[in-house]
């Protein structure tokens, strides 16, 4: 099941508006997904957690556990194919390890606080061990409990060199942040940048959907043809809906670069064109800038990667990256995960659409759109009979980007408050009104 992560994309081949009625996939079809949900619970939940747990049957224990993390199940055999797993883990591969603790983040927040916490002691891997730490954290917030596991951080790790132990380290001292700065300054900056950019205006609350708008070079706002704004509903949880800094997090806060447009190959992607997405440090500094926007001397140290330039690279790097912000947002932290979730080696997070069927998620609070591994999904509803689907905000949304010149652009994710509900069209009609 590792394949529901691997996004493996064919050349850039989207690059002007799509027909809703062109977009198919015979994935979404009735047979196809019935095939799916048999082979989900009777062979990668049901089979593999079943067995013993072996040398052979670690990576069937392995996919069940990717498949818990993609589709939340959380029934009887689930939970005891994770202590079959707590009782073998110092046999697990690292994969193995990581996959169970993910798993149990997303579907088992209190069950297993004792075995986690023996984990904890003992672990050396920081990744691993940042994975227990925020279960534990989220179980219990306060103050004692920050302190005992940053005691805990510093007995494991004493050097305390390791960027994501530093980025553990604060999520594990922070409290309730202040109040996001005024969404009109930044639309109103972003106005005079010539450069598209997509909002994504979310919940910090993750289990509520945001809405997407996208604001044209000249500053205007995509509206339809009787000058309303389009708005497109957009998830930005993960499915284990772990923390940003951590591989398969919820969708950092922060700056994108927009490359372009393109087709996945993966099944539960689909085929609609999605937004391909560069965070700070994936691929080159150049791309990021769009070339315009990086001076001579950047670019120059950014294309060269000696001890003696690296510091200036991250120096001129990060005030081109925080130019793209006014000033008032500067010195607002949650603007700086995009950043650090780049630096710490997060990649491969883009805008797309989802042929998952919505039925896995009914009853939570982010129905009927799908989680992924940390990327932006936008709601998709198919017809099971045609393969076509019903609701793309996926395809109006690229759509949306691509009604003006250029393919390029910044995209921008920012949590707006802590309301637990989705935000509505009115909530974003408002944060826009007056901004010409």
């Amino acid at each position: 099941m590792k394949y529901l992560l691997l996004l493996l994309l064919l050349p850039a081949t989207a690059r002007t508006q799509t027909r809703r009625e062109d977009i198919y996939s015979d994935f979404v079809l009735y047979n196809r997904r019935v095939a799916l949900e048999k082979d989900l619970h009777e062979r990668i939940i049901g089979k593999h957690f079943s067995l013993p747990l072996d040398s052979s049957s670690e990576d069937g224990y392995l996919s069940g556990c990717w498949a818990v993390s993609q589709f939340l199940f959380d029934g009887p055999e689930v939970m005891e194919g994770f202590r079959r797993l707590f009782a073998g883990y110092d046999s697990l591969s690292y994969d193995t390890r990581q996959a169970l603790l993910e798993a149990v983040y997303a579907v088992a927040p209190d069950k297993f606080v004792s075995s986690i916490d023996t984990l904890l002691a003992h672990e050396t891997n920081p990744r691993l061990f940042a994975l227990c730490a925020v279960y534990l954290y989220r179980r219990d917030s306060s103050t004692e409990n920050a302190n005992r596991l940053k005691i805990n951080l510093v007995e494991r790790f004493p050097a305390d060199t390791i960027p994501l132990l530093s980025e553990l380290t604060g999520y594990l001292s922070s409290r309730q942040r202040g109040s996001t700065p005024a969404i009109k300054e930044l639309l109103a900056y972003r106005r005079g940048d010539g450069q598209k950019t997509i909002y994504s205006f979310q919940r910090r609350h993750r289990d509520y959907p945001g809405m997407a708008i996208v604001q044209n070079a000249d500053g205007s706002f995509v509206r339809d043809a009787r000058g309303r704004l389009q708005v497109f509903q957009q998830l930005a949880r993960s499915g284990p809906d772990l923390p940003w800094f951590l591989t398969n997090g919820s969708t950092p806060q922060g700056v994108y670069s927009i490359q372009g447009t393109d087709i996945s190959r993966t099944n539960f992607i689909g085929p609609t064109p999605n937004l391909q997405l560069l965070l700070p440090y994936e691929g080159s500094w150049k791309r990021f800038f769009h070339d315009s926007s990086a001076d001579a001397r950047s670019v120059a140290a950014i294309m060269v990667h000696t001890p003696e330039t690296r510091d200036e690279m991250q120096t001129d790097s990060l005030e081109l990256y925080l130019r793209l912000l006014p000033p008032g947002w500067r010195r607002y932290t949650p603007m700086m995960e995009a950043w650090k979730a780049g630096r710490l080696g997060r990649t491969e997070i883009i805008a797309h659409g989802t042929t998952i069927d919505s039925e896995y998620f009914r009853g939570k609070p982010f129905y009927p759109l799908t989680p992924t591994m940390g990327c932006l999904c936008a709601k998709e509803l198919w017809n099971p009979t045609s393969g076509h689907p019903l609701v793309s905000e996926q395809n109006s949304l690229v759509n949306a980007f691509l009604s003006t010149p250029g393919r390029t652009g910044y995209l921008i994710v920012v949590n707006i408050d802590d309301q637990r509900k989705p935000v509505s069209r009115e909530e974003v009609e408002a944060l826009v009104s007056g901004i010409k």
